[in-house]
């Protein structure tokens, strides 16, 4: 099917209609199998059980990072080929990447407090995340409080881009300055640092979160699309009784 197709909201809708329910099975499935091996995964002999917070913490920002370069590719969308559905895929990434950010954050400073003795410290990794959660909710208010929808479409297009900037910092902080947060295990030169009895749960239940956000993303925007048009269905019943009564 040629991408272009996809400009069609009524297309879309009902691609979105028949692929949700194989995308929320396969979702259950990852998530029952990634459980199932994460409970029988091994403590570190280092940190004992609490590693085990790294099943929730990576793919978290791993996904907070994800969801604000698809908010970033969306805003090219709305502002240079004035896609249909471009603002509609960026609004709805928007929450459900802050969330991730915000769960990366607790799960992170949940982790820290037995690894470096602390919850918080501002470390250019933990710095930057936290920037990135504030432009998320920056992201957030221009879509919920601007009067004009598409005004604030075109705002939070712009911000997006602009914050797109902070994505190699998170990524690459770690190799730039001197910080408490270890470097990448996971994807890196060479091998993984990370003993396959914990790297295989990671990647499961990564892939399980990251259709979860797909789902999430696609339910989202399915929602919106509807809203939009009971929302224009309103207005056209508005104008035409304006109309019947002049």
């Amino acid at each position: 099917m040629p991408i272009v197709d996809l400009a069609n909201p009524t297309r879309f809708l009902n691609i979105v209609n028949r692929i949700l329910p194989w995308l929320i099975t396969a979702t259950l499935l990852l998530f029952v199998i990634g459980l199932y091996r994460v409970v029988n995964a091994p403590d570190d002999y280092q940190q004992g059980a609490t590693v085990k917070i790294m099943f929730l913490h990576v793919p978290a920002a791993w996904l907070g990072m994800f969801g604000w370069g698809l908010m970033s590719v969306a805003a090219l969308g709305t502002l240079v080929w004035r896609h249909p559905l471009a603002d509609v895929a960026g609004k709805a990434a928007a929450p459900i990447g802050a969330a991730f950010t915000l769960i990366c954050l607790i799960t992170g400073s949940l982790w820290g407090r037995p690894t470096w003795g602390t919850y918080w410290v501002w470390d250019a990794r933990l710095t930057s995340m936290l920037v990135l959660l504030l432009l998320y909710l920056g992201v957030l208010a221009l879509y919920w409080t601007a009067e004009e929808p598409s005004r604030g479409a075109r705002a939070a297009a712009v911000l997006s881009l602009v914050g797109a900037i902070n994505l190699p910092i998170i990524k690459f902080s770690v190799d730039w300055w001197n910080t408490l947060h270890q470097p990448a295990s996971v994807f890196r030169m060479g091998r993984s640092t990370i003993d396959p009895a914990l790297l295989i749960p990671l990647l499961i239940v990564a892939l399980a979160f990251t259709l979860l956000f797909l789902t999430l993303h696609l339910a989202i925007m399915r929602n919106e699309l509807l809203r939009r048009r009971v929302r224009s269905m309103r207005l056209l019943q508005a104008q035409r009784l304006a109309e019947a009564r002049a």
